[in-house]
């Protein structure tokens, strides 16, 4: 990780609790409040943690550019949960052979900036 890779990660982990300290619900109810402060706290720490050991420039780059979209789009809609998409079902094929091979790939092509770090349900 070079120099100015580490400052813009840092920087981003400053401005995502920065955001979380003076976060506000769209409902104005502090109970909600402190559940979506809490969320952004601890969603940001996972992946963080889980993407520490990340070396490679390009895979750094699409984690950051993830981070940033998310926060646009938090502080956009004020919603700090991830927007949800639809994506072709899985199962329409069997387990095994092209089919599925084809479906997985076209669900990872589909797969929005700021969802490539959650896992498939």
């Amino acid at each position: 990780m070079t120099l100015a890779t580490r400052h813009d990660v840092l920087g981003l982990y400053r401005r995502i609790f920065r955001i979380a300290r003076t976060w506000q619900s769209l409902s104005g109810l502090s109970e909600d409040t402190m559940k979506e402060r809490d969320y952004i706290i601890t969603e940001a720490r996972t992946l963080f943690k889980k993407n520490k050991n990340l070396t490679e420039a390009e895979a750094i780059q699409i984690c950051i550019q993830e981070c940033q979209t998310r926060i646009e789009m938090g502080l956009h809609y004020r919603i700090p949960y991830p927007r949800p998409i639809h994506l072709p079902p899985m199962g329409l094929a069997d387990k095994k052979g092209r089919k599925f091979k084809l479906q997985e790939r076209l669900r990872k092509i589909a797969k929005p900036v700021y969802l490539q770090s959650h896992e498939e349900m």
